[in-house]
């Protein structure tokens, strides 16, 4: 029992670890954390519903939890073949355009939540 709990905080540890990692290193990361401040001040000066923020929370978790998957794919091919190479460079594509299925989507639902607030 006293592995398993140790275990887990060293498991903790190192996701906390590529938390900060992909915050301080990765531009579009940063990118996407910065935007979701100013959607939470938006449901703070809206006053949106409970349910609202609990879709807007997933949602920003979401597309940060894709960008870096699509990160560490990058990241992958890079190390595999780090010269241009086309199959590399389709993997690449394939895996931005998961980020933006998720954003697009997250896009749409948050324009669902906030247009009756701004209209």
């Amino acid at each position: 029992m006293k592995n398993f709990f140790i275990g887990r905080v060293k498991s903790l540890k190192y996701a906390l670890r590529g938390m900060i990692l992909l915050l301080k290193t990765e531009h579009a990361v940063i990118s996407q954390f910065s935007l979701s401040f100013i959607f939470i001040g938006l449901g703070f000066y809206f006053k949106i519903s409970r349910l609202e923020w609990i879709i807007q929370l997933f949602l920003i978790g979401f597309v940060l939890a894709i960008e870096s998957l699509n990160t560490a794919i990058e990241k992958i091919c890079d190390f595999i073949h780090p010269n241009f190479h086309e199959r590399i460079g389709f993997i690449k594509d394939i895996s931005a355009g998961a980020v933006s299925f998720a954003v697009i989507t997250s896009l749409i639902i948050a324009s669902i939540i906030y247009y009756p607030y701004i209209f």
